[in-house]
């Protein structure tokens, strides 16, 4: 429970600060920007945030294949229960998928750093809470890649114990490169990135408490 106010209080307080000052969202797509532009022109740039991008639903293929081959009595060294699978599916499902990008992206209307004046586009800037964007489907608040991305956390929680630190710090990592590669590219602003990995651990950890009441898995 004190992970879950913990992140709860962090969504709270990323709202509020980006409302107080939305100007620090420009100021840290300058960082990208200034520099020659946006990233995302070459053939590496774009096959990293491909990976970024596919590796959550390897990772789930990966868990259900070896929960399936251990339910069919094949010898795999290890395997997710079935409540873990279940784990899985609802986390990405509930968070990545009906909050961040049913829920948030296709109604926010915010455009993306690429799109907005500031940085050669067509369209005003929006701060988060300005839902009179431009963009029409699939904008800037908030991000799935983020969101996908710190869902990496979720199958890190199933790890055995003796790997399930590294495999949680390991996940953190990459939510945090998936970040700022989206922000990189000119996809995503500061706040999008920051909110859409929150949403996504604050799912993971109220579905934890949920399945496993006592503790675990």
């Amino acid at each position: 429970m004190r992970w879950i106010l913990v992140v709860a209080a962090l969504i709270a307080l990323t709202l509020a600060v980006f409302a107080l000052w939305p100007g620090v969202d420009l100021a840290v797509a300058h960082v990208f920007y200034d520099r020659g532009g946006f990233a995302g022109h070459d053939r590496l740039e774009r096959f990293g945030r491909d990976f970024f991008r596919v590796a959550p639903f390897v990772a789930l293929a990966a868990y259900i294949a070896l929960y399936a081959l251990r339910r069919a009595g094949v010898a795999v060294f290890w395997a997710p229960t079935g409540l873990g699978v279940i784990f899985l599916i609802a986390t990405i499902a509930i968070g990545s998928g009906l909050i961040v990008n049913l829920g948030l992206k296709d109604h926010t209307h915010r455009p993306r750093p690429v799109h907005v004046v500031d940085f050669g586009g067509p369209d005003a800037f929006r701060p988060w809470y300005r839902f009179d964007g431009a963009c029409k489907a699939n904008c800037s608040f908030v991000s799935g890649e983020a969101a996908s991305g710190f869902w990496m956390v979720a199958p890190a929680l199933l790890a055995p114990p003796p790997w399930r630190a590294p495999a949680v710090a390991g996940a953190l990592v990459f939510g945090a490169a998936a970040s700022v590669l989206r922000m990189a590219f000119g996809g995503h602003f500061l706040s999008d990135v920051l909110l859409g990995g929150l949403i996504s651990l604050l799912v993971i950890l109220v579905a934890r408490r949920l399945l496993w009441p006592k503790g675990g898995p």
